[in-house]
């Protein structure tokens, strides 16, 4: 595969969705990544930090197993291969009930501070990690912060290359930290032939702009509403499946709280903390969720 740009994209011929209970079933990821791991963060948070920070990512992320659990659940979880390494069995537990391991790369570091080669070595490194300690193929990688666009497509040829079959990756969104408004909305292939399916986050169309509505802080912000509305949309107008996702610190509202924030980090990363517990419960009971590898198997597979 030759290094892209968006002119070359090729939507995925769509589908019929997969349905149960006469209801498309929509795709539930989880971000697995500490609560100072974050970008809101980074301005107080440094690398060399992280080590004196308590973790908190294997209680959060088992309460979130909880969850899936008693609403019957199955979901993908991009997880750090820094995580991965210090805990083992939360990897084997995800494994172990059903869900599917994918790659959130080994620190979260936003791609386009990387050249090629640091990209490959972390995608690489990283796999290999998850793969070791799980026993299970990781073929789906989702990039930190959505930092795949326009000004670094080369990194989906590099997914390709190190064997990942999809990545979730790119936003179509306007925002100040990511996004590739031009992208399509729906799952595509970077290039004619190309072995590697792009599944952008879920939006709606308004005009010609997207408007988010695939989790994260904007389900903490927005009124649950919307997302309900919005999820149904995209499942009833677009005949599409909607992907949706969080991060397990975004049910703990028990976190450390760092000083020295921005208003505009601290709205980001805190609001709504102790609400988001009660909001997933609700989405995983009103709409039917699987797998990302299941629910775009038809795609990932052509």
């Amino acid at each position: 595969m030759n290094v892209v740009n968006p002119s070359q994209f090729v939507p995925v011929p769509p589908s019929p969705p997969l349905m149960r209970d006469s209801r498309v079933v929509n795709a539930m990821s989880v971000d697995v990544e500490e609560h100072f791991q974050v970008h809101a963060l980074s301005s107080v948070v440094s690398r060399e930090d992280w080590d004196s920070r308590p973790s908190r990512v294997e209680y959060s992320t088992h309460r979130v197993l909880d969850l899936f659990a008693k609403a019957d659940v199955k979901a993908t979880f991009f997880t750090l291969g820094w995580v991965a390494q210090q805990h083992h069995g939360l990897v084997k537990r995800i494994v172990a009930e059903g869900h599917e391991l994918g790659s959130h790369g080994y620190e979260h570091v936003r791609v386009h501070t990387q050249t090629r080669e640091q990209f490959d070595a972390d995608v690489r490194r990283t796999k290999s990690i998850l793969e070791d300690i799980s026993g299970v193929p990781v073929n789906g990688y989702r990039a930190a912060t959505f930092s795949i666009s326009r000004d670094n497509l080369w990194a989906l040829e590099v997914l390709a290359e190190a064997g990942h079959t999809y990545s979730s990756s790119i936003n179509p969104i306007r925002h100040d930290l990511y996004g590739m408004p031009e992208a399509p909305r729906f799952p595509f292939r970077p290039e004619q032939n190309a072995s590697l399916v792009e599944i952008p986050i879920s939006t709606v169309r308004f005009g010609k702009r997207n408007i988010p509505c695939g989790g994260g802080g904007f389900f903490r912000l927005l009124p649950y509403t919307w997302s309900s509305w919005a999820i149904s949309r995209v499942n009833d107008t677009d005949l599409q499946p909607s992907i949706f996702y969080f991060h397990p610190w975004e049910i703990d509202a028990d976190q450390p709280r760092e000083s020295g924030l921005s208003i505009k980090s601290r709205l980001r990363h805190y609001a709504n903390l102790g609400r988001m517990e009660n909001r997933l419960s609700k989405v995983l009971n009103e709409f039917e969720w699987d797998r990302m590898d299941r629910v775009f198997a038809s795609a990932i597979s052509v």
